[in-house]
């Protein structure tokens, strides 16, 4: 609940500095010097009229959107995702950055991000495949290049490059996911 009439009383019935009303109601000086300047802007004088209650006052110093929420351009989701999988390099923030320019008044990065995360949540990534035990080989390739070191020294071996690196294993009968 804020403190606008309390802020109007002290202030304009009983005389007190914005440090005075400040202090006495635990709010910043530069809070109360705000509701102040509000309510000069919005015609109010003290005594505030009788039938004005704070529903009606807070709506007169703080016309703005008055409880209904913004709406804002939602990405496609489906894109941003083909995207960061599909180009090496992609990150979520340069598609975000792509799409403040196409939505100036769309989401913020961290928005962005906690959305494209409840998302990603609500996706089902499980793949089941249906074999008998020892019956397939599943390799997967596990990402860029890596390079090659000794295991005692941790030099790099010299004349070898960067490595890929894969791996696999056999998924039992029945339960193999990937």
């Amino acid at each position: 609940m804020r403190k606008i009439r309390e802020v109007l009383r002290l202030a304009w019935g009983q005389g007190r500095s914005l440090r005075e009303v400040a202090q006495s109601l635990g709010i910043g000086h530069t809070t109360a010097g705000d509701v102040l300047r509000r309510a000069q802007q919005a015609g109010l004088s003290w005594p505030l009229p009788e039938a004005l209650d704070d529903a009606e006052l807070e709506r007169r110093l703080y016309p703005g959107n008055q409880g209904r929420m913004r709406q804002r351009p939602e990405p496609d989701w489906n894109q941003i995702d083909t995207e960061l999988r599909r180009h090496k390099g992609v990150t979520l923030e340069l598609l975000w950055m792509e799409y403040k320019q196409r939505h100036p008044d769309g989401y913020q990065y961290s928005q962005f991000c906690a959305h494209y995360a409840s998302w990603r949540r609500k996706l089902d990534v499980v793949l089941r495949h249906s074999h008998r035990a020892g019956e397939k080989l599943f390799v997967d390739y596990a990402g860029p290049e890596v390079p090659i070191h000794g295991n005692t020294t941790g030099q790099r071996f010299a004349g070898t490059t960067s490595r890929q690196h894969d791996t696999g294993g056999l998924g039992e009968g029945g339960q193999g996911e990937c």
